[in-house]
């Protein structure tokens, strides 16, 4: 078994939305570059995250990007049940579906190449319980965050479980188009993987018994991409 750290479960006091979705501005550097809307709901012990990500304006016609995410999660347990995408960024367009086959202790994977036919299936070992890329950033929502403390997240990425740290660093008021809000800022750090690649990467959660997050950033070596919340779908309440 690759990794024997625990996911912990989900905190009974910190309810996961039954239905909600959260629309968010991508600036890069100086220029507005995209949007994304996380829409997230449960279906009974399941939590079921789809994500829309569209670049915009210029930088439309540079890169065109245009990505389709989904996940889902044990709303009890916090272990994801599957991952899958479909990305077109450029010329690149590949479609991957993940399960996680836990009685067995596998993720299986099939990754499909859309412009060369090329395809790609591959099983790999991982512990009782792990979570996905996606997941991750609702699960956490789940749990205590308390400035000075951090947790480990058994993530699974690029074929590997990998422990992802999740730093709670302190509290710091954010403005963004829908409000101002008091949150709590967290930082994911790894040895390896998508999060280490990523460079610095932080979240910020408003810090009260929803733990939204209203504002992610990643800063890279080509620049900074921020995500700040432009709207909240409240019908879902």
């Amino acid at each position: 078994m690759q990794n024997a750290l625990q996911l912990p479960a989900p905190h009974p006091g910190l309810a996961l939305p039954a239905k909600q979705s959260l629309t968010y501005s991508v600036d890069w550097r100086v220029f507005s570059a995209g949007t994304v809307t996380f829409h997230q709901e449960a279906d009974g012990d399941v939590q079921r995250i789809n994500v829309v990500g569209d670049s915009i304006g210029a930088v439309n016609l540079i890169y065109r990007v245009s990505d389709r995410f989904q996940s889902s999660f044990n709303r009890r347990s916090g272990c994801s049940a599957e991952f899958s995408k479909q990305l077109i960024e450029g010329r690149r367009q590949v479609n991957s579906d993940l399960k996680f086959d836990y009685a067995q202790s596998k993720a299986i994977l099939d990754d499909r190449n859309l412009v060369s036919g090329m395809s790609k299936h591959q099983e790999t070992v991982i512990p009782s319980c792990v979570s996905d890329l996606l997941s991750a950033i609702f699960y956490t929502a789940s749990l205590p965050l308390q400035a000075g403390q951090s947790f480990q997240i058994p993530l699974f990425d690029a074929g590997k479980t990998i422990p992802v740290t999740m730093k709670v660093e302190g509290n710091e008021s954010i403005k963004t188009p829908t409000g101002t809000y008091q949150t709590v800022r967290v930082q994911p750090t790894a040895d390896a993987g998508v999060v280490k690649n990523r460079g610095n990467i932080w979240i910020w959660y408003t810090d009260d018994e929803r733990h939204m997050p209203v504002q992610m950033r990643a800063r890279l070596f080509w620049g900074t991409i921020t995500f700040s919340l432009t709207n909240i779908d409240q019908s879902s309440y």
